[in-house]
């Protein structure tokens, strides 16, 4: 809402609300403490609303009343003063959703064995919402999801309590838009889309993001288009990533440096934007929304060919960084079968401690199941799981590089130091292009 003459049009219901957002009187609930909830409550907190946290996993909500963060993209001091003021606190009791004017759900939305959409987190969530809901409160669900989500799952469940959608409350879809370690946009400047039942529900949902965030709040039709929307936005970089992995194995076996290629094409001012190649992709979006329109596209007898090309070519370059691993020891007379492969980074990007999806849990599983002794550091990861298996990673040292076979960069942490790297190493298998600004002994190093 960015004008009084606006908020005359709303109902008496949606005026009352209106006013307790712009006047900062609204508790505001959010549901899922993960990278995009946590982040998202304390913006809120920081905006001057009372705010709660709602999660299932006890540690979470320890860790956030004592004021510890557990999210690089969040401030660890503004936290601790937050608590500390009493502007924000968690709960594991979902029945404090009836003390809230508005409530946002943002929890996991995975897919199963069967590549399909898992939305258990999200219907659960919702009924939680939906027995603690009361007049006069907006819902906002931001969990990526497929088209239709809102409406066809989220609302239905909400109705059950007695309530009518648009009558009796209002409800909106917002995607979230976190991409953790980005240094210049973070939750409170990245511009926002916000996609109502109602034209009401649409203007309250945005009322309470300008009276929160920075960025531009952009309004749109239904919650179907911004469900949309974000899967057209990871879709298209899952795409044009996956041109450049396909792009990179051709160029491998032809002898030429990909990324020489991509440097020289992205010096064309128009009509091309570069995006670079990778061991795979990683993190909760990228790998896994395409995969939602997939399904959903199937119940309108359409088949996504792109798409799902696009997924096999990004699914199988951790198997061409094992293929190349193999193929650079067979230049040393080694077998990858008992040689010591060091590898450096299981973060799926940069200068993170998120692990989720990375292609490097199934690189270290391939180079094991071929016999391989696998040591792996992550200055951001002491241990993580996969597939049902723990690891460990462990400190890096002098002896632990000198003594492998192989180092392979699979994170581009900033923090390595790739000048003693490569003085220590035997060889390197470079899958990010972190050592482009190395002049000397580039005879030592390969890359992707």
């Amino acid at each position: 809402m960015s004008s009084n003459n606006e908020a005359n049009k709303l109902s008496q219901m949606g005026k009352e609300l209106y006013s307790k957002i712009t006047d900062k009187t609204a508790v505001i609930g959010v549901v899922g403490l993960g990278y995009v909830g946590l982040p998202l409550a304390v913006e809120k907190a920081k905006a001057g609303y009372t705010v709660i946290g709602f999660d299932v996993q006890k540690s979470k909500v320890d860790a956030v009343n004592a004021g510890h963060n557990y999210i690089g993209d969040v401030v660890d001091k503004e936290l601790a003063e937050l608590v500390k003021k009493g502007r924000l606190k968690a709960t594991t009791d979902y029945s404090f959703i009836k003390d809230v004017d508005t409530v946002t759900i943002c929890v996991p939305t995975p897919l199963d064995k069967y590549m399909q959409p898992d939305i258990s987190y999200v219907v659960n969530s919702t009924k939680s919402v939906s027995k603690n809901i009361h007049k006069g409160m907006l819902v906002v669900l931001e969990s990526t999801t497929y088209p239709g989500t809102t409406e066809e799952v989220v609302k239905p469940i909400l109705e059950s309590s007695g309530l009518k959608c648009g009558v009796d409350f209002f409800l909106a879809f917002s995607p979230e838009r976190v991409d953790p370690g980005n240094k210049k946009f973070k939750t409170k400047n990245t511009p926002k889309v916000v996609g109502g039942v109602t034209p009401e529900c649409t203007e309250i949902a945005a009322a309470l993001y300008r009276n929160v965030l920075e960025g531009e709040i952009y309004t749109v039709s239904s919650p179907a288009v911004a469900e949309m929307e974000k899967i057209l936005e990871n879709t298209f970089r899952n795409i044009n990533i996956a041109l450049a992995n396909e792009m990179a194995i051709l160029c491998s076996r032809m002898g030429i440096d990909i990324w020489e290629v991509i440097n020289a094409a992205a010096t064309k001012p128009y009509g091309f934007m570069p995006f670079y190649p990778g061991p795979g992709l990683g993190g909760h979006c990228i790998p896994i929304d395409p995969y939602y329109l997939t399904w959903k596209a199937r119940e309108y007898n359409y088949h996504t060919k792109l798409i799902e090309v696009s997924g096999e070519i990004n699914n199988y370059m951790p198997e061409f960084v094992v293929e190349n691993i193999m193929k650079i020891l067979n230049k040393s007379k080694k077998s990858l079968n008992g040689s010591k492969v060091l590898l450096l980074g299981v973060a799926y990007k940069k200068d993170i401690d998120d692990f989720r999806e990375s292609p490097v849990l199934k690189i270290n599983e391939l180079l094991k199941k071929e016999g391989a002794q696998v040591y792996i550091n992550d200055p951001y990861i002491k241990k993580f799981k996969y597939n049902g298996k723990s690891y460990e990673t462990c400190d890096i040292n002098d002896k632990l590089i000198e003594d492998a076979d192989i180092v392979v960069i699979t994170t581009d942490h900033s923090c390595y130091d790739y000048k003693k790297l490569l003085k220590l190493s035997k060889v390197i298998y470079d899958t990010r292009n972190a050592m482009a600004n190395i002049k000397t002994g580039r005879e030592k190093i390969y890359r992707l």
